[in-house]
């Protein structure tokens, strides 16, 4: 499935544009600030139902406005589908899909699966455990949607343990309670670490290839750390029981799922601690493209790449063999302040679009144009 056209009405700097994308690569191109960003943004919102940039979508309003709405025509074998999303800070979200009203946008299957580059996310290599944790639950879910529902039942399990917990502290509840949550959270648990091992069995290999395409040397390798090595609920559910006294001197649960990380590693040794800024974007682009070519393999279903900026920090053999596997298969999108830094853009096969802020300042040779867009 790919993305056919795009409509946004007061998101970000966009008071209003219209976009066709096409089938493989397109470029989007203009100097900073222009809102190169904020449109891939607003693909992924699209999508997705959330920002790729920020948790406080008031942000995603354009100033001076109250209401944002952008949707997404996506196509595939069996014909077109409509996707929206309208959002008004203080209201629920209102999000459709062929005219349906959904919750998520997460449940709906005939949608565009979109992958996102921002310098940014170089946190998930980087940063805390709890982006990487997220960001492999989301793996687990472009490859299992079904299994999306394992990912819920355990947070809900969590919160009742976590809760139950603040109550024995409080003297309002009995400790002999805890082993009946511990069952259930082990329950989910087990079932989750399943998921998220054989989603990382699936991605690992090909991470090694893409990594080594890209030019990162050291035998890169990603794997996933679980906190328990239980082999069933049972033995997770005896692991939680001997943390009682510890748990309720925090307040909380300490250990099981909720404590994984996904760890990326070059000569054995962690790319987060002991790797450079370039061999950590290189990994992260190597995840992104196995991600990619393992939902594709277990879904018939190539994810939208979205990529923000990513080819100034690159050499240029490095951007040449990003685009060689870019224009493999499927559909990508780059944003860049110049062209030339992008290997074939004007190749006949490549979609280029040229936004600017005044709309006289658009590139003549553009062949698709953003209009309206906010200083």
């Amino acid at each position: 499935m790919r993305i056919a056209h795009l409509s946004v009405r007061n998101f970000r700097s966009y008071a209003a544009a219209e976009v066709d994308l096409g089938p493989g690569l397109t470029v989007v191109s203009g100097r900073n600030g222009a809102g190169k960003t904020n449109l891939l943004d607003a693909l992924y919102f699209g999508c997705t139902g959330r920002s790729s940039r920020t948790t406080n979508e008031r942000e995603l309003v354009r100033f001076g406005e109250q209401v944002v709405r952008v949707a997404i025509t996506a196509e595939d074998r069996d014909g077109r589908h409509e996707l929206s999303v309208g959002f008004e800070p203080g209201q629920p979200k209102r999000m459709t899909a062929d005219g349906v009203r959904v919750e998520r946008m997460a449940d709906v299957v005939e949608r565009p699966l979109a992958s996102v580059f921002l310098p940014d996310r170089l946190e998930l290599v980087k940063g805390t455990p709890s982006l990487r944790r997220a960001h492999v639950d989301q793996v687990v879910a472009g490859l299992w949607p079904a299994r999306i529902a394992t990912r819920r039942a355990y947070a809900q399990a969590l919160g009742q343990r976590n809760a139950l917990l603040a109550r024995v502290r409080a003297g309002a509840a009995s400790v002999a309670s805890l082993p009946a949550w511990d069952a259930e959270l082990a329950r989910h648990g087990i079932g989750l670490m399943a998921d998220r091992a054989a989603a990382i069995e699936l991605v690992a290999p090909v991470f090694a290839e893409r990594a080594a395409d890209l030019g990162l040397d050291g035998d890169p390798a990603v794997a996933y750390r679980p906190r328990s090595h239980a082999a069933d609920a049972a033995e997770l559910a005896a692991e939680l029981a001997e943390r009682h006294e510890r748990d309720l001197e925090r307040g909380f649960t300490d250990h099981g799922p909720h404590r994984d990380d996904l760890v990326f590693r070059r000569e054995d040794r962690e790319l987060r601690a002991y790797g450079s800024q370039g061999q950590q974007r290189l990994a992260l682009l190597a995840l992104l493209l196995a991600e990619r070519e393992a939902i594709a393999a277990t879904r018939d279903a190539i994810p939208v790449m979205l990529l923000d900026d990513v080819m100034s920090e690159l050499d240029d053999d490095r951007r040449a063999r990003l685009v060689e596997l870019l224009r493999g298969a499927g559909q990508s999108v780059i944003t860049t302040t110049d062209l030339e830094h992008v290997p074939g853009a004007n190749d006949v096969d490549v979609t280029r679009l040229s936004v600017a802020a005044d709309p006289a300042g658009l590139a003549p040779r553009a062949s698709l144009v953003v209009v309206d867009v906010a200083a």
